[in-house]
C-alpha cells in the first residue's frame, strides 16, 4: 500500500499539487488524467521517489518495490538489448551474476561461509524464478517488438522509439509490486500495445498510469484519479465512469456555489441597508463574522480544449487514388536494397476513411509518401483523380518547423493568402491565443508543434487527408476533439494511428500492408479485427 497525504508541488510560482491525497491498494488499476502540464508525471514521481514534495508526506509500506517506467530513457551503453533488460530485473540479476562468480571458484574452492551464502543465493534465486530470467527477458522483448535477430545487437544501434521499447522491458522484468508507467504506449505499434495490454492484465501488482490511448486505459484501469488545477480527486470507476461523474459533480458543484452566492447577496445587501443603524448593530456584526467563516466554494477552470473546423472542402473526383502494381524499394547505405513493399494495386474512393494497417516497418508511411508525391515509387503507378486537394501530415512533420519563428509567424508563412484575423482564429481553435501564439516554435512542446502543423494544414481547403500518427503528443482531449472533427469532415481520408479507439470510431475501410502485400478489408476497424482473428 501506498498513501500519499498533503502533498504539495511548485515550481515558483506554478502550483501543480495542493495539498494532494492518494491512496494505492492492493490489486488497485489506476489511471491518471488531467490536461497536459497539470502534473501527473510529477505526481508519478513523488510516488517512485524521483522527487521530492515541497510538502506532505509518502508512506510506502514495508519492503514494496516500486518500477517506474517514465519518457526519459537515460543513458544506454555497452550491453546488448538482452543484457541491458537483465540488468532491468534488480536483485534478481544481481544474485545471478553473484552465484555465477561462486561457480567459477568452486574449483579454486570456496570457503565454508562462501558455500553458505551460495546455498542462501540459490535458494533465493529458486524462489525467484531466476533461472528462467533470460527466457521472460527474450518473450518481454518479442512482446514488444524486439525479435531474437536483435537480441544481441548493442544498445547504442536503437533509434530512441526502440530504446524506449528495452526500457519498458525492464521494468515489466523487475515485476515490482507497484508499476508506475507513464505514457507507455509511446512509440508502439498496435501488436505490441496488444501485448502490453494482456501483459498487464495478468500482472499481479499494483498498476498506476498515464495513457493517450483510451481503449488501453479503459480495458486496464478500474479505478481513475483526475490531476487538475493543483487537486487530486478519486473517481470509483473507469475513464468512462470517470466522465460521466466529473459532470455530474461539477453540476452539483455549481449548483452548490449558485446557492452560496445567492446567500451571500442576501446577507451583504443586509449589511449594506443596516449597517448605519445603532439598532441593528449587533446583527449586522453577526452577520459579518458568519461570511468570514464560511468556506467560500471555487469553480476549477474548465479544461481549454482544442476545436477543429474544417474550411469548407471542394468536391473532387469519384476516384480519389488510384494504384497499380505500386512497389517501393529502398537503398542502403552499403549499396543493398531493401523491398518494402510491390504489387500493391487498389484505389481509394470520395468519402472512403481508410486506416492503412501492418506492424512497425512493414512500409505504412512510405506508402503515405508515394501517395502525397513526397517520394517515387520504384514501380508501378499512383495517380490523383480529378481536383484533388491533399493535405499531408506525419508525425515528424514538426521538424520542417522553423524553430525561431513565432507560432503565428510560421502559419502565416505557410498560408500566405489568410487575413490576419482568420489565422488569430485559427490559432485560438489550437489553443494558441493571445500572448501564445507569439511563442518560438524552438520552445513548444511535442504536442504543440502537432497542434501547429495541424493548423498549417486545415488553413488552406482539402479535400483529402494523409494522415501519419496525427494524435501522438496530444492528449485525450485534444484526441477526442480531433476525431470529432474528423467524422464531420467532408472529403476523404487515409489515416495511420495506433489509436485502437481512434479508428473504430473513423474507419469503414482497412488496408492492410503484410510481408510486401496489401489486403484491402470492406468494412469497419471492428470487422477488420473480427476478420484477421484480433478481435481479442
Amino acid at each position: 500500500m501506498v498513501k500519499l497525504t498533503g502533498i504539495c508541488v511548485a515550481y515558483g510560482q506554478r502550483v501543480l499539487l495542493d495539498k494532494a491525497d492518494m491512496l494505492i491498494r492492493p490489486q488497485d488499476r489506476i489511471g491518471l488524467v488531467g490536461p497536459n502540464g497539470a502534473g501527473k508525471s510529477t505526481l508519478l514521481k513523488v510516488i517512485a521517489g524521483e522527487e521530492k514534495p515541497d510538502e506532505g508526506t509518502v508512506v510506502i509500506e514495508g519492503d514494496t518495490v516500486i518500477g517506474y517506467f517514465s519518457q526519459t530513457v537515460g543513458e544506454m551503453s555497452g550491453n546488448s538489448a538482452l543484457e541491458e533488460v537483465l540488468k532491468g530485473a534488480g536483485s534478481v540479476f544481481e544474485i545471478g551474476e553473484e552465484l555465477t562468480s561462486l561457480e567459477h571458484r568452486m574449483a579454486e574452492g570456496l570457503s565454508d561461509s562462501e558455500m553458505d551464502r551460495y546455498g542462501e543465493l540459490q535458494t533465493e534465486f529458486i524462489a525467484r524464478d531466476g533461472y528462467d530470467l533470460s527466457n521472460r527477458a527474450e518473450q518481454v522483448l518479442t512482446g514488444l517488438g524486439i525479435g531474437p535477430d536483435r537480441f544481441h545487437e548493442p544498445v547504442e544501434n536503437f533509434s530512441g522509439g526502440w530504446k524506449m521499447r528495452i526500457a519498458l522491458a525492464k521494468i515489466l522484468l523487475l515485476n515490482p509490486d507497484v508499476l508506475l508507467m507513464d505514457e507507455p504506449t509511446n512509440h508502439l505499434d498496435v501488436e505490441s500495445i496488444v501485448w502490453l495490454e494482456a501483459w498487464l492484465n495478468n500482472f499481479k501488482g499494483d498498476l498506476v498510469m498515464t495513457s493517450h490511448d483510451r481503449m488501453f486505459m479503459s480495458r486496464l484501469c478500474k479505478r481513475t484519479v483526475e490531476v487538475a488545477n493543483g487537486s487530486v480527486t478519486t473517481y470509483s470507476g473507469d475513464y468512462d465512469f470517470y466522465l460521466r461523474e466529473r459532470e455530474i459533480r461539477r453540476e452539483q458543484l455549481l449548483a452548490t456555489f449558485n446557492r452560496q452566492q445567492a446567500r451571500f447577496a442576501k446577507d451583504e445587501e443586509f449589511i449594506a441597508r443596516f449597517a448605519a443603524r445603532a439598532s441593528h448593530a449587533s446583527l449586522v456584526q453577526s452577520r459579518i463574522k458568519a461570511l468570514d467563516k464560511i468556506d467560500r466554494i471555487t469553480i476549477p477552470a474548465e479544461t481549454k480544449l482544442m476545436q477543429v473546423e474544417f474550411s469548407p472542402c471542394p468536391r473532387s473526383g469519384d476516384q480519389v487514388v488510384v494504384m497499380k502494381d505500386l512497389a517501393k524499394s529502398w537503398k542502403k547505405a552499403n549499396g543493398d536494397v531493401h523491398p518494402v513493399f510491390s504489387g500493391l494495386t487498389g484505389s481509394i474512393m470520395r468519402g472512403n476513411r481508410i486506416a492503412l494497417t501492418g506492424i512497425n516497418g512493414a512500409g505504412k508511411s512510405t506508402l503515405l509518401k508515394v501517395i502525397a508525391g513526397l517520394t517515387a515509387p520504384t514501380s508501378g503507378e499512383v495517380a490523383l483523380g480529378a481536383s484533388v486537394n491533399l493535405g499531408y501530415f506525419s508525425q515528424y512533420s514538426s521538424d520542417v518547423l522553423d524553430a525561431e519563428r513565432t507560432v503565428f509567424e510560421e502559419v502565416s508563412e505557410r498560408t500566405p493568402l489568410a487575413s490576419i484575423g482568420s489565422i488569430k482564429n485559427l490559432l485560438a481553435a489550437f489553443q494558441f491565443s493571445g500572448s501564445d501564439a507569439d511563442k518560438r516554435i524552438g520552445i513548444l512542446s511535442g504536442g504543440e508543434k502537432s497542434r501547429v502543423m495541424l493548423a498549417c494544414m486545415l488553413a488552406l481547403p482539402v479535400n483529402f487527408l494523409i494522415l501519419d500518427e496525427p494524435t501522438n503528443h496530444l492528449d485525450i482531449q485534444s484526441r477526442e476533439v480531433l476525431l470529432d472533427a474528423l467524422t464531420r469532415f467532408e472529403g476523404t481520408l487515409i489515416i495511420v494511428s495506433h489509436d485502437r479507439y481512434f479508428l473504430r470510431h473513423l474507419a469503414n475501410r482497412v488496408f492492410e500492408i503484410d510481408h510486401g502485400q496489401m489486403q484491402v478489408f470492406e468494412g469497419d476497424y471492428s470487422y477488420y479485427l473480427q476478420k484477421t482473428g484480433r478481435q481479442a
